[in-house]
């Protein structure tokens, strides 16, 4: 493995590997870089670029490109300014899928998701799944308690289900007391503490079909987080920390 400077950030438990850019990683690469035994261990890998503006491009641990990730523009927006590439707590990062906003806080962070769209329903092994689009795929079943679900089980069966190409990421949610409760299976990684982009899935379908209104705490294995959706566009706030900093393929 080539020698390569990495900072190790966390958003909610998702863990990411952040790599100053421009650079060009294979897919084995990365899958190299994020296993938890033989590498260093991440759910993805950031790449951060500064040209006219401040670019992030994502990478799940299976090597698989992804055009956003909710947890990881908000890592991305701390790093960034903390290195001063930014000179304002409120600036706009360059993404796959376009221009999102992000504001940098003491305690946390919050960044502009994007638009959140309904595409339909499926129904799966006698379960029905809201698909939700947010700048990546989802697939949202409610259920009565995420924690007695079997996710592993049910997650990478829905996430390959033919009529996804590409695959999918499936949160298990339940709503109560104007909180959403979350268990997800993100494709490409597996079961992750937290989803940034599924935090908002999940938050979306909760004010469609429970009424849910203003900003809606989401509670993950990794933490709480909060979506509020503003003029049809989500935001999500919450911490983004740093882990480690190292080099990887030093002798």
């Amino acid at each position: 493995m080539r020698n390569l400077a990495f900072t190790k950030m966390q958003g909610l438990g998702n863990d990411f590997l952040v790599l100053d850019g421009p650079i060009e990683l294979s897919a084995v690469e990365i899958s190299e870089l994020c296993d938890r035994r033989l590498g260093i261990g991440a759910d993805g890998v950031l790449v951060v670029s500064r040209a006219d503006s401040i670019r992030m491009d994502y990478w799940n641990a299976d090597g698989s490109p992804a055009p956003m990730c909710g947890n990881g523009l908000r890592c991305v927006a701390r790093y960034a300014y903390d290195k001063g590439w930014a000179m304002d707590r409120n600036y706009p990062i360059q993404t796959a899928i376009g221009v999102r906003g992000v504001k940098v806080l003491d305690d946390a962070v919050e960044a502009e998701i994007g638009r959140v769209e309904a595409t339909g329903h499926t129904e799966i092994d006698g379960s029905r799944y809201h698909l939700i689009d947010v700048g990546n795929p989802h697939a949202v079943v409610v259920v009565d308690d995420p924690n007695s679900t079997d996710v592993a089980t049910i997650g990478p069966r829905v996430e390959t289900d033919p009529q996804f190409e590409g695959g999918t990421n499936v949160e298990f949610a339940s709503f109560k007391d104007g909180r959403v409760e979350m268990r997800v299976w993100e494709r490409g990684v597996g079961e992750t503490p937290a989803c940034g982009t599924g935090m908002v899935a999940a938050a979306f379908v909760a004010t469609k079909t429970d009424g849910f209104d203003g900003p809606i705490v989401v509670e993950t294995r990794g933490g709480e987080g909060r979506v509020e959706f503003r003029d049809g566009v989500a935001w999500l706030r919450g911490p983004a920390e740093y882990v480690f900093r190292g080099n990887v393929g030093e002798r």
